[in-house]
């Protein structure tokens, strides 16, 4: 394996050229990069120096990348096995509640346990999204 400063492109006293700089320059001295955009740290660039540096080396900023949508964030929580089998077992739990007879008298508390599962599945899915 090569190391980066094995594989980057320079002249014979070592120095960096105009191709590799941007690739490796956080592995060269302060003293190299400065002398390579012929700059002084007491003076910085001028005004000039700044515009040509863009033009020739892209503005300094990181690239700007899409996010993810909220809707495919919520949707990546519920990508796991353990929260699909808890709604499959949210889902069971609601039709046996809905089509047991014998316990008709409990009426709305029968939809306790499978709501309380759900209720839990959106708190997690919340604090994903969140994180």
């Amino acid at each position: 394996m090569t190391s980066t400063r094995s594989s980057a492109k320079s002249n014979r006293k070592g120095k960096l050229d105009d191709t590799s700089i941007r690739a490796i320059a956080y592995a060269r001295g302060y003293q190299e990069a400065l002398d390579f955009f012929n700059v002084s740290v007491e003076k910085g660039l001028t005004e000039s120096q700044v515009q040509s540096q863009s033009k020739k080396y892209g503005p300094n900023e990181l690239d700007k990348t899409e996010g993810k949508s909220m809707i495919a964030l919520i949707l990546e929580q519920f990508d796991d096995l353990m929260v699909k089998i808890l709604l499959v077992a949210a889902f069971i739990s609601f039709l046996l509640a809905y089509f047991d007879d014998e316990n008709n008298d409990e009426g709305m508390l029968a939809y306790v346990e499978p709501l309380v599962i759900l209720l839990i599945l959106i708190a997690n899915a919340i604090v994903g999204v969140w994180q």
